[in-house]
């Protein structure tokens, strides 16, 4: 069996491509023997707007779009053709959209179809748009489909609707319906299975550390804030459902709306992985039969400088290491909602300034959290495909409507998040790497930033690169750990500004097979690649 290496940083080899050269080359080792953490998966979000896409888009439309975010193919020149997610997160409606304008949200596409009714049966025959795209990810070979919901069936809730009126940081849930809830959730689950479309996990409550509260026609979405009480209630009960109906599903606690909720004690759902995993604590959950050690957390607005994204990450995985060895770090959810994207710049920033202030923040999210699973908020969404792409991952054209050819542009973020999960699969390994110029993380935040990961069989290993200077650069690769075996090149995978630099396929000729352990690769200005070596 071919055995490969894949590097994700910019051109190489003898390949041609216009730009100078930095003076000093960077010498990066790869210890090949040396694995961190392992890796779950790689996903994102199908929220809000699936129902649109899946039900009323046509054919040649939607299927690109599933396509663009599930397949691991590629077209007769060898160009991928989407970025092979291996996880997609589902969202399980509250029941507003059947409310119309009495659920009290103004957007439309926020309100989505439940599937309890107000007489306790369900109507398996809500959410068909969703559900397409749940069975593209299905077809396409998507490892994990997990489930979510961002506030309870609203004929659970104290008031009858998808969000809070009163701002009191409680849940919106019934007291006396916890019980309804669980089975609830786990009767989905069991529904899907009928359908072939297993949930592997499921998430009770989502961004608990958030009010949610609105006035009559002017709440933005779904949602209830949760506190650790009364996520341990849910928790327990849900696991005894899953218990009773023999489900295999299991369960993600968290979902914390920021990371430092999850160690830092800052809002009433604070201190989270405290909480659930200190078996001191009176909420501890670890010991539950269908709950996971991966510790859900947002990333939102914990990147404001570079201080900030490194620090941030570090404290969490002090904070687990300081509980439980065997906890893991999943990032769940992040798109640039706060203005750290920007880097202290008034203008418009540009899709690859965007694309790769994301590839930044994955970097850090597995090189410093060491992260098992990273996951972005929305794919698709409403916007441009130009300036500040920083919600999705693919943009829906404004005039969609009125049957335009192309409902969609894809924006450069799909790409540079396509360099991880395209190449970085489940089960693969992050390895330690070094660097000789020892500058710091925080220093390397705005130079190259490097991650390596292999196969358990030591088959393939990627390493994924970003050169985040104004400069070209020029580095070396050098590999320990498994002597006598040469890095070869075999291709790359380009994303730079420059039209068509998206996840663009390089061949390398055999000149680039290098006899040694060491590999020559050049990075130009503010790109991103990934590179497939053969040991």
């Amino acid at each position: 069996m071919i055995k490969h290496l894949i590097f994700a940083a910019c051109i190489i080899g003898n390949i041609t491509y216009s730009f100078a050269q930095s003076k000093e080359d960077v010498t990066f080792t790869l210890y090949l023997n040396k694995p961190v953490q392992q890796i779950r998966n790689i996903g994102a979000s199908g929220c809000w707007y699936s129902e649109e896409i899946g039900k009323h888009w046509p054919a040649n439309q939607k299927n690109r779009i599933a396509e663009l975010l599930f397949s691991r193919e590629t077209d007769k020149a060898g160009q991928p053709r989407g970025i092979g997610l291996s996880a997609f997160r589902f969202n399980i409606g509250a029941g507003t959209a059947e409310q119309g304008s009495n659920s009290g949200i103004r957007d439309t596409a926020h309100r989505v179809e439940g599937f309890l009714t107000d007489n306790g049966t369900y109507n398996w025959n809500k959410q068909q748009g969703y559900i397409w795209m749940l069975r593209q990810a299905k077809a396409y070979g998507v490892k994990d489909l997990i489930a979510f919901l961002n506030s309870p069936p609203v004929q659970l809730t104290k008031n009858s609707l998808g969000f809070k009126l009163v701002n009191d940081g409680l849940s919106n849930l019934k007291e006396d319906k916890y019980e309804a809830y669980g089975n609830y959730l786990v009767d989905v689950m069991k529904y899907f299975d009928t359908q072939k479309l297993h949930f592997n996990y499921i998430s009770p409550v989502n961004e608990p550390q958030w009010d949610w509260t609105g006035k009559m026609g002017e709440a933005k979405q779904e949602g209830s804030p949760w506190q650790n009480e009364e996520i341990y209630k849910a928790v327990i009960v849900l696991n005894h459902s899953l218990e009773n109906k023999k489900s295999s599903t299991k369960i993600l606690i968290t979902e914390a709306a920021m990371l430092n909720h999850l160690y830092a004690k800052n809002v009433k759902a604070s201190r989270q992985i405290e909480s659930f995993w200190n078996p001191a604590s009176n909420l501890y959950l670890g010991n539950l039969s269908h709950v996971t050690p991966f510790v859900e957390g947002h990333g939102y607005f914990t990147e404001k400088g570079d201080s900030s994204l490194l620090n941030a990450r570090q404290s969490l995985k002090d904070t687990l290491k300081r509980y439980n060895a065997k906890l893991e770090y999943w990032q769940s959810e992040y798109s640039m909602l706060g203005d750290g994207y920007k880097e202290s710049t008034a203008e418009k920033r540009t899709a690859i300034d965007c694309a790769l202030f994301l590839a930044k923040v994955i970097h850090h999210d597995f090189a410093v959290g060491n992260a098992t699973a990273w996951h972005y908020w929305n794919a698709y969404e409403p916007g441009s495909a130009d300036f500040d792409t920083r919600y999705y991952l693919i943009a829906m054209n404004s005039n969609r409507a009125y049957g335009p050819s192309n409902f969609y542009t894809v924006t450069k973020n799909l790409w540079a998040l396509g360099h991880y999960s395209l190449f970085v699969r489940p089960g693969m390994y992050r390895i330690e790497t070094g660097r000789n110029d020892k500058l710091t993380e925080m220093q390397a935040a705005q130079q190259i930033m490097i991650t390596a990961f292999k196969d358990s069989l030591g088959k393939t290993l990627i390493v994924n690169a970003i050169n985040y200077s104004t400069e070209d650069k020029n580095i070396k690769l050098v590999q320990q750990g498994l002597k006598g075996k040469p890095l070869r090149l075999s291709k790359n995978y380009l994303t730079s500004g420059k039209a068509g630099d998206d996840l663009k396929l390089y061949t390398v000729g055999k000149s680039n097979y290098a006899a040694g352990k060491e590999s020559q690769v050049k990075l130009p200005a503010r790109s991103i690649s990934t590179f497939v070596y053969i040991l």
